[in-house]
């Protein structure tokens, strides 16, 4: 097996078998008013899972891209964004519900999960609209309350 960009390099060679979990986000599938640079960010890292699983496809290592949707962190603390219609709203997912969904996708060896229905349902509206309406329904979400 060859070391895919000696992401599974180890002082002994490749290893034959490895399991990753990248965190990307619903984001790195919609437009992100109001935080342009994390959507394009996790956009990044959905492609860059999805590229390396189908480079690693046939050996014993997966890669798996978790998307969860707005969780109950720190996040929004540190992104200033406490006072975001999302947060006020108390709609945020527990995080132990998304890190089960990312470790149980992980284990099955699964490319990419997105944690929870209403994301999943969100992802799969948003590919039915025009990128206007659906950047603007993730501006209305990330907008300050009123």
């Amino acid at each position: 097996m060859r070391c895919i960009d000696q992401v599974l390099f180890t002082r002994h060679g490749c290893r034959n078998e490895d399991k990753i979990l990248n965190v990307a986000s619903t984001a790195s599938q919609l437009t992100g008013l109001r935080q342009a640079i994390y959507h394009a960010t996790k956009g990044f890292v959905l492609s860059f899972t999805e590229a390396i699983w189908e480079e690693v496809k046939d050996t014993q290592v997966t890669i798996t891209a978790l998307q969860p949707g707005s969780t109950d962190t720190v996040f929004f603390h540190k992104a200033q964004m406490e006072t975001s219609k999302i947060v006020q709203d108390g709609s945020l997912a527990g995080p132990a519900d998304v890190a089960k969904d990312g470790y149980d996708a992980q284990r099955a060896g699964d490319d990419k999960v997105v944690s929870g229905f209403k994301n999943k349902v969100q992802l799969t509206m948003s590919n039915l609209k025009p990128e206007s309406v659906v950047a603007a329904s993730v501006g209305v979400q990330q907008k300050p309350a009123d």
